[in-house]
């Protein structure tokens, strides 16, 4: 599932002057991190995709056949935001620069923590339980 709607995104993203913004919000353990697992290899990334939560921010380079001929994504950023306690924790880590880029995916797990400097443009992805192995995804453009 994941790995359709990444390519689903990319799709439908089009041409835009800023990167692509991916907000995933939801409870410890609802999926987030298994999300962009499946996301990432829709990129066709080969790296094991793990929640940076101690690191805050991990970068890949994404396959150039991974999307359509195309394709002007170059590289996806992971952010968690797990620990951060003010959102300005993300400005020195280039935040602005990384969004800014439209060469740029940026998927933030725990995006609600930094809220106030989400770009406009974004994709929110909500994370619900449903039971213990199932859980319900709602996307707002």
């Amino acid at each position: 599932m994941a790995q359709k709607m990444a390519r689903e995104f990319v799709k439908k993203t089009g041409c835009s002057k800023k990167a692509l913004v991916l907000a995933l919000e939801g409870d410890l353990g609802g999926g987030k991190t298994t999300f962009l697992q499946g996301f990432a290899r829709g990129l066709k990334i080969k790296e094991k995709i793990l929640s940076p939560t101690f690191v805050i921010m991990k970068k890949f380079k994404i396959r150039v056949d991974s999307c359509s001929d195309s394709c002007r994504f170059v590289y996806f950023y992971h952010i968690d935001c797990y620990r951060i306690k003010n959102p300005k924790e993300i400005l020195n880590l280039g935040w602005k620069e990384i969004t800014n880029n439209p060469q740029n995916i940026v998927a933030v797990e725990w995006a609600d923590k930094i809220r106030k400097i989400l770009p406009k443009k974004k994709i929110i992805i909500k994370f619900k339980f449903v039971n213990k192995n199932t859980r319900r995804l709602t996307t707002y453009f």
